[in-house]
C-alpha cells in the first residue's frame, strides 16, 4: 500500500542520476541545498505538453515518467511533487504549500502554484524548484531581511498569523512573487489547482509555450516567439525568434528533450 503521496513509487537512484548529484544524502540543510540546486541545473521550467495538447498529469508515475525518464522539464507542481517525493524517500518531513501569484496590491489570484517547506537541521526551509525564475536556494523561515543568492535578492517575509510572502527585488524596487499560508494541502488540491493552470483560457500557460532558467547570471525566458534576458539588476534585453531559433533556443538554452515532430509542432 502507498502512502497518501505515493512516494514509495519514485524511482530514487533514477532521480539522482538525473540531477547527475552522487554527494551526500543525509537529511541536513547542507544536502536540501545541494539537491536544490541540482535540480534547478538539471530540470527546466517549461509547459510544452500543454500546448502540444497532452495536458498536465500529476500523479508520480506520470511526473515522473515525463521529467526523470523522459528528460523534460515541467511547470510548478510537477517539480515541487517530484522533489517533494525525493526529500521524503532520503528522510526529511516536507510540506506541500499552494501559493497566490502576484505582486501587493493586486486582487488575490487562485492558488496556481506549489512551493514546499521542508524541515531539517531543527529548521523549516522554502524550498522551490518549480517557479522559473525564483530562489536558487532553500530559504529559512526564520529569516530576517535579505538574503542575496548569486546577486538575486530575496526575503521570506511573514504576513500575519501563518502567512508568509516571498519577495524579490528588483532593481531599486521589491515585488512580491507569491503569497501562501500553512493550510493543510491534499493530493485532489493539486489535482483541481492544475487542472485550472493547464486549462483556463486566461492561463499564462494556456495557448503559448513557456519556458524559463535562472542561473546566477541571468533569467532567460522564452514565452511564445519572444525570448528574454534578465539580469539581477533588473534590465532585460528581448528580442523575437523566427522558427529555426525557437527550436534551437528550447533545445540547447533551455536543454529540453524534444523530438523534430515536437519541435514542428511548437
Amino acid at each position: 500500500m502507498t502512502g497518501e503521496w505515493e512516494i514509495e513509487r519514485l524511482d530514487l537512484d533514477a532521480y539522482l542520476d538525473r540531477l547527475a548529484y552522487d554527494g551526500d544524502t543525509s537529511p541536513t540543510a547542507q544536502t536540501l541545498t545541494a539537491l536544490h540546486r541540482a535540480h534547478l541545473a538539471a530540470i527546466p521550467f517549461e509547459n510544452l505538453d500543454i500546448v502540444l495538447g497532452r495536458g498536465i498529469e500529476v500523479d508520480l508515475d506520470s511526473v515522473q515518467a515525463k521529467l526523470v525518464r523522459r528528460r523534460r522539464g515541467g511547470y510548478c507542481f510537477e517539480h515541487g511533487l517530484l522533489l517533494a517525493a525525493a526529500l521524503e524517500r532520503l528522510g526529511y518531513a516536507v510540506d506541500r504549500l499552494l501559493a497566490r501569484v502576484g505582486d501587493d496590491g493586486e486582487p488575490p489570484r487562485a492558488r496556481t502554484h506549489m512551493a514546499l517547506r521542508v524541515h531539517a537541521d531543527g529548521e523549516a526551509w522554502l524550498a522551490d524548484v518549480g517557479f522559473g525564475n525564483g530562489i536558487l536556494e532553500p530559504l529559512p523561515f526564520a529569516a530576517d531581511g535579505a538574503v542575496t543568492q548569486e546577486g538575486w535578492t530575496f526575503a521570506l517575509a511573514a504576513a500575519g498569523a501563518h502567512a508568509w510572502r516571498l519577495r524579490e527585488r528588483q532593481g531599486e524596487e521589491w515585488m512580491t512573487r507569491y503569497a501562501f499560508d500553512d493550510q493543510r494541502v491534499y493530493p485532489a488540491d493539486v489535482v483541481m489547482a492544475n487542472h485550472f493552470t493547464a486549462t483556463f483560457p486566461r492561463s499564462p500557460f494556456v495557448g503559448q509555450a513557456v519556458a524559463v532558467r535562472r542561473d546566477g547570471e541571468v533569467t532567460r525566458r522564452l514565452v511564445g516567439r519572444r525570448l528574454s534576458v534578465t539580469r539581477p539588476d533588473g534590465s532585460t534585453d528581448e528580442r523575437d525568434l523566427g522558427d529555426g531559433e525557437v527550436a534551437e533556443v528550447l533545445l540547447e538554452v533551455f536543454r529540453l528533450s524534444l523530438g523534430p515532430e515536437e519541435l514542428a509542432a511548437l
